[in-house]
C-alpha cells in the first residue's frame, strides 16, 4: 500500500528530463495548433508562450507531488493564494489554456501515451472545428449599408427587393448624416444566393436619391 503521506515519490534525473520534454512538446504542438486556428483580433504572442510555460509547470508540480497527500495540499493552498488580474476574454483561450495545464499534469504523472495522444487528438479537433461551418450560421450574411434623402420614405421600395434577393433582413441602424439633410442606413441581410450580391447592390443604387451602397459580407470561419 502506497503511502499517501509519505515523500514524494523518488525520480531520477532521466525521468524528471524526460517528463519536461514531454510537456514542452505537448505544450508546443497546443501553442502551434492555436495559433493555426486563431481568427480572432485579440492574438497575443505572451499566450502561446504561457501555454507552453503552463504545461511546464504542471508537470513540475505533479513531479513534485508525487504520492504525498499533504504536499499536494500545501501546493493547492499555496496556488489559492495567487490572483490572477489578467482577463481572458475569449472561451476559446481559457480551455487552451486548460488543455495545456492537463497536458502538463500527464507528463509529470509519466502517462506519456496519454500526454501525446490528448495533445494531438485536442489538436486535429481544434483545426475541425476551427475550419468547419459546423459552429457558423453566417453563410451568406452581409452587412448593408446606403445614404438617402432624410425626407424620403425607403422601407416601401426595399421591401420588394429584399423579398427578392434575400431570405432575412433586420434594420441594424438609422443615424444622420450630411449634416441631418440625409440618413444612412444600416441592414443586416442574409442573402438567398451568394450570386446576388452584386443583384442587390445594383437594384438599391437605382432607386432615386440612393448613394454610397455598399455590402460586407462576412466570412462563415469568422465571427465578426
Amino acid at each position: 500500500m502506497i503511502d499517501s503521506l509519505g515523500p514524494a515519490q523518488a525520480l531520477t534525473a532521466y525521468q524528471i528530463l524526460l517528463s519536461l520534454c514531454v510537456a514542452f512538446l505537448a505544450g508546443t504542438f497546443l501553442a502551434s495548433v492555436y495559433r493555426w486556428t486563431h481568427t480572432g483580433f485579440s492574438y497575443s504572442r505572451s499566450f502561446l508562450q504561457t501555454q507552453v510555460l503552463a504545461a511546464i509547470v504542471a508537470c513540475i508540480m505533479i513531479i513534485a507531488i508525487g504520492n504525498n497527500l499533504a504536499r499536494g495540499l500545501g501546493i493547492l493552498g499555496a496556488l489559492a493564494l495567487i490572483r490572477f488580474r489578467t482577463p481572458i476574454r475569449d472561451p476559446r483561450d481559457i480551455i487552451f489554456l486548460f488543455a495545456s495545464l492537463a497536458l502538463g499534469i500527464a507528463a509529470g504523472a509519466q502517462v506519456y501515451g496519454l500526454c501525446l495522444l490528448g495533445a494531438l487528438f485536442f489538436g486535429l479537433s481544434a483545426v475541425y472545428l476551427s475550419w468547419s461551418p459546423f459552429t457558423s450560421r453566417r453563410e451568406f450574411e452581409g452587412l448593408l449599408r446606403f445614404i438617402a434623402p432624410a425626407t424620403q420614405q425607403v422601407e416601401a421600395p426595399l421591401k420588394d427587393i429584399f423579398l427578392q434577393y434575400t431570405s432575412m433582413v433586420e434594420m441594424v441602424s438609422m443615424r444622420e448624416a450630411v449634416q441631418g439633410d440625409a440618413m444612412e442606413y444600416a441592414y443586416h441581410v442574409r442573402l438567398r444566393d451568394p450570386t446576388y450580391k452584386r443583384d442587390l447592390i445594383d437594384s438599391v443604387q437605382a432607386l432615386p436619391h440612393i448613394s454610397e451602397v455598399s455590402i460586407v459580407m462576412q466570412r462563415s470561419t469568422v465571427e465578426i
